[in-house]
């Protein structure tokens, strides 16, 4: 295998979980993208129908569905701690990036001991899926574990390798290698979960309740805000929607902004929530590890 092709299959995968699973931490934008009436341009999503839902009659929820009397951060904390004692759940995840890709996710993911989970991501559309198809890696069969991430490549890389070969990307491993994709990414990781997207939305002033929407069927009250990281000097900021159902679960997540590979729109659905997720690594003599493979497909100097 080339070193080009080394440095793609990098590049590609870091790209997809970054941009399927990393809530906030991969993209920033205006944070402006608010209509003149307080709501957010994004008030009618595609897949959601605003509706009045009746109130909930055992007062359960602190987001109340419509729940319009709840001050947002009393809301959303009762949503942080639901997640947090949820642990897991189903995703289903779709990100287009302007000019560069349209990707598709889904599997289960968990988060109460670190960042695990199975998916399975898919390019459709776009300038990448090139890239992907000629590295082997469309679609993308991966695992992630708390120290690093598996993915089971194909075509190409999977005949440079070996059928059946897994790579494994460790992010310790991965955050060492000079200007790599790998720098901070084991930080994203453990951000990318729900309940952390949803503390990244209390971190910041501008919350506030857009009304009540029914989302796949569901009973649901809309929150919008902007979420602001930095990464290094760089200050990166995104609009994220959410909407949350009357047992202050997370039912779906917008957002938009920009990453470093371009404008960037991010819907995720999430269901299930306690489903039993189970990861294990590849067998070891399966498995070739990432780093290693590129240092000995890179030329020197």
């Amino acid at each position: 295998m080339t070193s080009t092709t080394a440095r793609r299959a990098v590049r590609w995968p870091a790209l997809l979980v970054a941009v399927l699973l990393g809530a906030g931490t991969a993209c920033s934008g205006s944070g402006g993208d608010h209509a003149a009436d307080g709501h957010s341009a994004s008030a009618r999503p595609d897949g959601t129908v605003a509706a009045s839902a009746p109130a909930d009659p055992t007062g359960s929820s602190a987001t109340g569905v419509p729940g319009g009397d709840v001050p947002a951060e009393q809301a959303l904390r009762a949503v942080e701690r639901a997640l947090r004692e949820a642990g897991s759940a189903r995703v289903e995840s779709s990100t287009v990036i302007k000019g560069a890709i349209s990707l598709e996710g889904k599997g289960t993911i968990a988060w109460r001991n670190g960042f695990t989970g199975v998916m399975t991501l898919r390019a459709r559309s776009g300038t990448a899926p090139a890239v992907l198809q000629q590295t082997g890696t469309e679609p993308l069969e991966t695992r992630y574990l708390s120290d690093g991430f598996y993915s089971k490549p194909g075509g190409g890389m999977a005949a440079a390798l070996g059928d059946g070969v897994w790579l494994r990307y460790g992010y310790e491993e991965l955050g060492k290698l000079p200007g790599g994709p790998g720098a901070g990414f084991a930080g994203q990781m453990r951000d990318s979960t729900p309940d952390k997207a949803v503390a990244a939305l209390l971190a910041n002033e501008d919350l506030r309740r857009v009304g009540e929407e029914r989302v796949r069927g569901r009973g649901t009250t809309h929150w919008v805000g902007t979420v602001t990281s930095t990464a290094g000097s760089i200050t990166m900021r995104s609009t994220v929607d959410i909407w949350v159902d009357d047992r202050d679960l997370l039912v779906k997540r917008v957002e938009r902004g920009n990453s470093p590979a371009g404008e960037l729109f991010q819907t995720a659905y999430y269901s299930d929530y306690g489903i039993p997720v189970s990861v294990e690594a590849p067998p070891a003599v399966d498995t070739v590890d990432f780093v290693t493979l590129l240092r000995n497909t890179t030329p020197r100097s």
